[in-house]
């Protein structure tokens, strides 16, 4: 389907997500964040799709922000009503399946850097400026950024980056662990590219499901994810990917993985 403030293009199994609003720094208004549910829930269902990528159009922006002018208006009810729908959204990107990486391209705050937070890798250009400036306009993040920038830099940081409103340059969000790597610009796309195209190359059900242990094993602790990753090594044992991939290894071949 076509997007107003997105596009969506797929090329040999790695999907492109660009953010679409260069006008206003890929801001994100309630249509964009629904747009967004819409295009990953069609991400996850498509066997087309092994990995996406999401990027903001222009040189400037990521994506800048949450859409003020809509937040400036709203009641009690309607912000928590967009906090869930913001949640919701970005949950789905999270519980994908399939690798998301983040490009950040330039500014990635408030609802951008929770956008990129909700990705599962992160690489930013050396131009790149992130954080969360919520609380010096009175409000708090409020699609999962205080819960993701914790489990990702640790609760001291997170504290201190989220009540400082603080914005931080790519090298300290790599030195803090908020980034994967810092590379030119010229060089992000391709490098997220090459990142995907090595994961491509694994077992689609081995990648899914370790990546499914890790973040429900983060979540429920160090109990919960040692049964989560047996579970998971025991259903990976049935698989046909499984016997192909050791067959491969011990014929000293490439693999041919069909994801069954």
């Amino acid at each position: 389907m076509g997007y107003e403030n997105l596009t969506v293009a797929i090329e040999n199994r790695l999907a492109r997500v660009t953010m679409n609003r260069p006008k206003v720094l890929n801001a994100l208004n309630e249509a964009t964040i629904k747009e967004l549910h819409i295009a990953f829930c069609a991400l996850k269902d498509d066997p087309a799709v092994g990995a996406v990528i999401v990027t903001g159009a222009g040189e400037k922006a990521f994506v800048a922000g949450a859409d003020i002018n809509e937040l400036a208006v709203m009641t009690p009810l309607q912000g928590e009503a967009s906090s869930r729908l913001g949640q919701a959204a970005f949950n789905v990107i999270e519980n994908l399946g399939k690798p998301v990486i983040a490009a950040v391209n330039g500014f990635a705050l408030g609802g951008g850097c929770e956008l990129a937070l909700a990705c599962h890798m992160r690489f930013a250009s050396d131009n790149a400026k992130l954080g969360l400036p919520e609380v010096g306009l009175g409000i708090m993040p409020g699609y999962g950024g205080t819960q993701r920038l914790t489990r990702l830099v640790g609760l001291g940081r997170a504290i201190e980056l989220i009540t400082t409103a603080r914005m931080i340059d790519a090298a300290e969000a790599f030195r803090i662990g908020l980034v994967n790597a810092v590379v030119p610009p010229a060089d992000l796309i391709p490098h997220c590219e090459k990142v995907a195209r090595e994961i491509l190359g694994r077992g689609p059900l081995a990648v899914r499901y370790a990546m499914e242990a890790a973040i429900r094993g983060a979540e429920a602790g160090i109990e919960r994810g040692l049964e989560l990753e047996s579970a998971y090594f025991g259903l990976l044992s049935a698989t046909g990917d499984m016997r192909e991939g050791l067959t491969a290894f011990l014929e000293k071949r490439k693999p041919a993985f069909t994801g069954a």
